[in-house]
């Protein structure tokens, strides 16, 4: 009979406590922002410029069109993001930064890397940078099939979207 590994041996313990620990640490540094971890999405998004319209970043990131209208209203009432008719089509809305927006945008960056620093402390610049890699390798492969982080997360999304389908409701192949 062999002797059980101690908690701390666990992968799924030491997972655990590391995003317990990163959470705390990323609500703290997001501290003060209407809405929390979803606006700091959101204003992530809205500073790529690439989505572009409201609904397009709530799809993105998988937020419901109803919560990012509560959220929208936040930050344009607090002046950091505006919502512009699209040109190409007058119905949908255009989420832009303002320079308000990308200031507190930075300063959330600069507070969300120091929170890094403070969770990676007890490893030397190489071993971050080990660890970061191979976290990035497991979160990004599909099956053997590595894509990129946006690929991954575009099919955790669907996959999501389908088995929020009532079973009653999906098409039987």
């Amino acid at each position: 009979m062999t002797t059980p590994p101690t908690v701390d041996a666990d992968l799924g313990w030491t997972l655990g406590t590391v995003m317990r620990s990163y959470m705390k640490l990323s609500e703290h540094a997001l501290a003060g922002v209407p809405g929390g971890p979803r606006s700091y999405l959101v204003l992530t998004a809205a500073a790529n410029g690439e989505l572009g319209s409201q609904l397009a970043i709530a799809q993105h990131l998988n937020i419901d069109r109803t919560v990012m209208t509560y959220l929208l209203d936040d930050l344009e009432n607090e002046g950091l993001v505006e919502r512009k008719p699209d040109p190409a089509d007058r119905r949908a809305r255009r989420v832009l930064l303002t320079d308000a927006g990308r200031e507190l945008l930075c300063t959330l960056e600069r507070r969300l890397r120091q929170a890094e620093e403070a969770l990676l402390g007890p490893l030397d610049g190489g071993e971050r940078e080990v660890l970061r890699s191979l976290l990035r390798r497991i979160a990004t492969d599909d099956g053997g099939h590595r894509g990129s982080a946006c690929d991954v997360a575009e099919r955790i999304v669907a996959e999501d979207a389908v088995a929020a389908v009532p079973t009653s409701r999906r098409r039987r192949s």
